[in-house]
């Protein structure tokens, strides 16, 4: 199995389960409804919906990077997407989104050449890598907004 493989098995077990360390993304906003999504019970804090929109940006601009976009770090809307309808449908969306993006995520990446992957705190690997880390620090903090 190659390195890139691997990444995207990182990724997969980040987002889908089967992390060591506990849930995934997705198990964690297994049972989430609109409602709840859109709720703020930590007044500073944002809301369970508020990181999907920021966890899918996150997923796509990797994306983008992995297939030829020069990185730039996301700043204010593109960062943190406003949540501009809280019915169920655009939760439902949202939600189909996130697990659309990260899928095409992992497939870009299993098709990655592992020799492009780099070193170093701007490189390929250090990005993906990141990603993974990134999506189970929200998972995190989503399963104790569920709370």
């Amino acid at each position: 199995m190659n390195e890139s493989i691997r990444i995207a098995d990182q990724l997969h077990r980040a987002f889908f389960g089967g992390a060591w360390h506990g849930p995934a993304v997705k198990e964690v906003l297994n049972g989430v409804m609109a409602g709840t999504a859109a709720a703020h019970p930590l007044p500073s804090a944002h809301s369970i919906w508020e990181l999907v929109h920021h966890l899918h940006a996150w997923i796509a601009e990797a994306e983008a990077t992995v297939l030829g976009k020069k990185f730039e770090t996301l700043k204010g809307d593109q960062d943190w997407p406003p949540v501009t309808s809280t019915s169920a449908g655009a939760w439902v969306e949202a939600m189909a989104a996130l697990e659309r993006a990260e899928e095409s995520l992992e497939e870009s990446v299993r098709a990655f050449p592992q020799e492009k992957l780099g070193e170093g705190d701007r490189s390929f690997y250090y990005l993906l890598h990141g990603i993974a880390q990134h999506n189970l620090y929200h998972a995190g903090q989503i399963a104790l907004l569920k709370k």
